[in-house]
């Protein structure tokens, strides 16, 4: 699904606004980013432009079957939107319309989670309780959302709940669940997110090492200085990219290193970052290294 991906407003305060900064650090798991990218291509000429949040949530309860996943994926798009969000009957027909969701086809209840999981913290409690409940589902990707969408509730309280599914054999729950704990406030997660960093999955790693930087710990550093190494992730990423798309994985994940380095301010990591300056030949990653230069000094 993704990331899931997604940037909040900045004039949210810091501990609501955990999940959107996460958003620009992490590496959202594939099954986020693939998933919206296919249904956008796929499916936004089917769905007229001037369409309000209240029109979907309509074709969601009341639509044909081809039409209300569709209509659960703009939803979720449009809640990207402060001034959508701002309509607070929004929040109680999400969870409603998600519960009613159970049985129908499993994208209906992936996207609304993330419609959800994009309402302005905190959650209402009936929410939380039913993403809960959507953690022991057998779909996979409705677990991912389900985990994403408690992940960006800003809500501390959640992380007990959320710290066992790393223990999952699903990469793909392993990579998200990380990337939740990360985006949530405190510091109860950092045993699991330091456990993470000896996964055997390098996104799994990679995600590890960007939280705890974000939470200005320094466990991280190892694997951040290969996320920094041109080389090693050339050899780690193994994902396909059509020609026709404008996207390099490998400096997505350099970057996204660089984003954690310069949170992080580290000497060592300082070091490589200048190194890259003046070495790598990617203009995005050299753009995100002069970016980074000026928040480390």
């Amino acid at each position: 699904m993704d990331k899931l991906v997604e940037r909040e407003s900045a004039a949210r305060n810091p501990l609501a606004a955990a999940p959107a900064l996460a958003v620009q650090f992490f590496l959202i798991p594939l099954a986020v980013v693939g998933i919206t990218v296919i249904v956008y291509v796929g499916f936004r000429s089917m769905l007229a432009d001037d369409r309000k949040a209240q029109d979907y949530l309509a074709e969601v309860r009341n639509g044909g079957s081809d039409r209300r996943w569709p209509a659960a994926y703009e939803l979720s798009r449009l809640m990207a939107d402060p001034s959508v969000r701002a309509d607070r009957t929004l929040a109680p027909a999400l969870v409603k319309a998600f519960v009613a969701a159970k049985d129908d086809d499993p994208r209906v209840r992936q996207y609304l989670a993330l419609a959800i999981g994009r309402l302005d913290p905190p959650l209402p409690p009936d929410a939380v309780s039913e993403l809960t409940k959507t953690l022991a589902s057998s779909d996979g990707e409705t677990r991912i959302s389900a985990i994403w969408a408690l992940g960006s509730s800003g809500d501390a309280a959640i992380v007990p709940t959320l710290q066992p599914l790393y223990e999952s054999d699903d990469a793909g729950v392993r990579k998200m669940t990380v990337y939740a704990l990360g985006a949530l406030p405190g510091d109860a997660q950092l045993v699991t997110l330091r456990t993470a960093l000896q996964d055997s999955v390098a996104d799994v790693r990679w995600n590890a090492a960007v939280a705890l930087a974000l939470k200005g710990n320094h466990d991280g550093v190892p694997v951040l200085r290969q996320m920094l190494d041109r080389a090693y992730v050339e050899q780690t990423v193994k994902r396909d990219v059509r020609v026709d798309e404008d996207r390099d994985p490998i400096a997505d994940v350099m970057i996204s290193g660089l984003r954690a380095a310069a949170t992080l301010k580290d000497d060592v990591l300082k070091a490589l970052v200048m190194m890259l300056s003046q070495t790598d030949r990617s203009m995005k990653v050299r753009q995100a290294v002069l970016e980074a230069l000026k928040v480390i000094g």
